[in-house]
């Protein structure tokens, strides 16, 4: 499986170009796509999206939260600001999302890559 962060998610629905969205075009031909529940929440709140296209995000399978998420989350997040790194707290969600279920984030924010050293796999690379 692998994780989609909204930034290549909404790139790709847009026509964009780049490796991220060459990577999500080819997980979701290979039915490997799964989504952080943050992510579909940032999807859902932009006020201009289409009933289609929340009812197509909507049917994407989810990650589940792991007993300890929200602890995990903070130290996780606490890691990355101790290094002097900036850590969003909604990038810090999403990344322990995917460690905790040890899949690779498809993404086009620089910022994922401050949780690289936490154990966070990046896709493209």
């Amino acid at each position: 499986m692998i994780a989609l962060d909204s930034s290549s998610l909404i790139a790709y629905v847009s026509g964009s170009k780049g490796a991220d969205v060459d990577a999500v075009e080819f997980a979701l031909r290979q039915k490997q796509v799964v989504l952080p529940p943050v992510v579909l929440s940032e999807l859902l709140s932009d006020p201009k999206l289409s009933p289609t296209a929340a009812k197509a995000f909507k049917e994407l399978p989810r990650l589940s939260l792991l007993e300890g998420y929200w602890e995990r989350v903070g130290y996780l997040r606490s890691e990355v600001i101790r290094g002097s790194r900036k850590a969003p707290l909604a990038d810090a969600l999403i990344a322990q999302s995917c460690m905790d279920h040890e899949v690779s984030l498809i993404t086009r924010d620089a910022d994922f890559r401050n949780f690289g050293r936490a154990g966070l796999k990046l896709l493209p690379v």
